[in-house]
C-alpha cells in the first residue's frame, strides 16, 4: 500500500485526551474505524478530516505516500 501513517494516530489522540473509550463514547469516530487505525489501513476522508481537527495537524502530518511500498 503506497499510503501509510507517518505516527501512530491512536497514541497522538491518547496524548491530547481523546483515547478509544472517549472517542466512541462521545461518537467521533465508530469502532470500525478505530480498527482501521489499530491495523494501519487508510480510512476516510472524512475521518482523517476529523483527526486533523482533534490533533490540530495537516493531513501530511498523519500519512505519507511511499513508492513502491509493500
Amino acid at each position: 500500500m503506497p499510503m501509510q501513517y507517518k505516527v501512530d494516530v491512536l497514541a497522538m489522540l491518547k496524548e491530547t485526551g481523546y483515547n478509544t473509550n472517549k472517542i466512541r463514547k462521545e461518537k467521533i469516530m465508530g469502532e470500525a474505524m478505530l480498527q482501521k487505525l489499530r491495523s494501519g489501513q487508510m480510512v476516510s476522508w472524512a475521518t482523517l478530516e476529523t483527526l486533523c481537527l482533534l490533533l490540530d495537524c495537516q493531513p501530511g502530518d498523519l500519512i505519507e505516500f511511499v513508492k513502491n511500498a509493500e
